[in-house]
């Protein structure tokens, strides 16, 4: 018999100090920028308890003592996901899609997208049925980075495998058109077609990290429900790297209760959770691209 099958179903396994909780914070906040309030205490005791479990230690304080050391470089990486939120949907917030539709056809030149915070691929693969549909293809004149600092859910985008309940809002239309149907032992699941997947690269990436795998410039940057788990100061130092990425006329997506314009003067609102570059940087842009 195991400790849990005895325990009351409230209780602990573990002790959580207010000391390993102030811990935590610091350490993801270092690593990734996330700023916990007091509030996820809860969430990240549940999270945390399940590494503790897989690595056979009995404390928090022995768990963040190993990665602190920087001898489990795949336990930073487990601990990282553990704590990211990873929530989102097929053509979440969707008033951005037209107007991405219609910037995308009016636009010159190579044309590209990152969205930056691509959880498990509903984003970038609504942004690519967005532009297959625009440009009447499978096969539009678009490249579409996808990134995220969570390996796991970006194994799951990259598979492009989804419980068929994900995709019941689409129209039939989108819905045979862009997608097959599972038999046998993959009923009740979907997957996006290939010539979605090959429009997407999925890479990793930490917004927080000194360089970045990915390289303008964009027409196009989705960065959306991502900045609310940074402080301001860390929104603005993200946001002044995103503005030479972007093309003079480039736009950048935010989330619905995020807010860019207190975070830097080189953006202006276009529209709902739009931005654009501001007069002085779309000049600025404009040589730099020439």
């Amino acid at each position: 018999m195991n400790l849990q099958s005895i325990l009351p179903p409230n209780a602990k396994c573990f002790e959580f100090t207010p000391h390993d909780f102030a811990r935590v914070r610091e350490l993801i906040y270092r690593r990734a920028g996330i700023s916990l309030s007091e509030a996820k205490r809860e969430m990240v005791y549940s999270r945390l308890a399940r590494r503790l479990r897989a690595k056979g230690l009995t404390s928090f304080a022995a768990y963040l003592d190993t990665l602190e050391s920087g001898a489990d470089d795949a336990e930073w990486e487990a601990f990282t996901n553990a704590l990211t939120t990873n929530l989102t949907a097929f053509f979440r917030e969707a008033h951005h899609f037209p107007l991405l539709a219609e910037h995308m056809l009016r636009a010159k030149g190579t044309l590209a997208v990152w969205c930056s915070a691509s959880s498990t691929g509903e984003e970038p693969y609504s942004i690519a049925m967005t532009l297959c549909e625009a440009f009447d293809t499978l096969a539009p004149p678009v490249s579409i980075v996808a990134t995220d600092i969570d390996t796991n859910v970006l194994r799951t985008a990259q598979e492009g495998v989804y419980p068929i309940e994900r995709v019941e809002k689409m129209s039939g239309e989108r819905l045979k058109r862009f997608f097959l149907r599972g038999k046998g032992d993959r009923a009740g699941l979907v997957r996006v077609r290939p010539e979605l997947r090959q429009m997407i690269s999925f890479k990793p990436l930490n917004l927080l990290a000194p360089s970045w795998p990915v390289s303008g410039p964009f027409d196009a940057i989705f960065c959306r429900n991502v900045m609310i788990y940074f402080d301001k100061p860390t929104q603005g130092r993200i946001l002044s790297r995103f503005v030479p990425l972007m093309k003079p006329d480039g736009l950048l997506f935010a989330g619905h209760s995020e807010n860019f314009m207190y975070a830097s003067n080189a953006l202006r609102l276009r529209g709902k959770t739009v931005y654009e570059l501001d007069a002085h940087h779309r000049m600025s842009g404009s040589r730099n691209h020439a």
